[in-house]
């Protein structure tokens, strides 16, 4: 009996969700305040994790349960500032975590293009602000449907928190290659979204002209046999005239 090996080629698909990145960091802050941490969290790069030195910690003990959004901004080391750009750009072109490797304005750039590059090149992204619009684009992407909307909570976690406008400029401040990758991510989306739209609104006419074509071809080869046949209904009348 001979073993029959078959083999499955699978495709991979990279996709993620933005969000505004005021609201993440506040939302990422209450997060660590009831206690979350990312100590399994090795941060690989180039086949290596930070050392101590290259990526210290903003707390001592297990967590950082009960911290204050001032404590929070303050610590230098958070990887809650511009996570969303680091999460998605090549570390290894800026040294990993070694800031050493090059000065800080040159590694800013180098991983906002590299943020950018990367979100433009995956299959799909979405938008938290948008559910209803990041619905649709995956429905469209993909070709499936889901078998209920997405539901858009205005109220969250995030939104519950009463800032002034000093801390939330504060917060975009640290957080101010989110803010960029997100004003790119969210014209990016719109264009996608409003390109997806005005194609479907294309084919469907394209569908709706074909469906009249054809029916008017059902139509043109249905009236003659509908003309015979009242002639010959006159003329067997005509007949039976003459008969009678």
């Amino acid at each position: 009996m001979e073993n029959l090996c078959i083999w499955v080629i699978r495709n991979f698909y990279y996709i993620t969700m933005l969000r505004d990145p005021v609201s993440r960091y506040l939302s990422e802050w209450k997060h660590v305040q009831r206690g979350a941490t990312w100590k399994t969290s090795l941060h690989m790069c180039d086949g290596r994790s930070p050392t101590p030195d290259e990526l210290p910690t903003c707390y001592e003990g297990d967590d950082w349960s009960g911290v204050s959004l001032q404590e929070f901004m303050d610590c230098s080391y958070n990887l809650a500032n511009n996570r969303q750009v680091r999460m998605l750009a090549d570390l290894s072109l800026v040294g990993c975590y070694n800031l050493t490797f090059m000065n800080e304005t040159e590694r800013n750039v180098i991983l906002l293009q590299s943020a950018k590059k990367n979100l433009k090149n995956m299959a799909f992204f979405g938008l938290t602000e948008f559910q209803r619009k990041t619905q649709y684009l995956f429905e469209r992407t993909f070709n499936l449907k889901f078998i209920s909307p997405f539901t858009q909570f205005n109220v969250t976690r995030a939104s519950n928190v009463d800032i002034g406008e000093d801390v939330r400029q504060r917060i975009e401040e640290l957080n101010f290659l989110d803010m960029q990758l997100y004003d790119y991510a969210k014209d990016l989306f719109l264009q996608r979204f409003q390109y997806s739209k005005q194609e479907e609104h294309q084919l469907n006419r394209l569908k709706r002209r074909e469906e009249r074509r054809l029916l008017r071809e059902q139509r043109a080869h249905q009236w003659p046999r509908e003309e015979g046949a009242e002639v010959a209904v006159t003329e067997d009348y005509n007949s039976q005239v003459a008969r009678w």
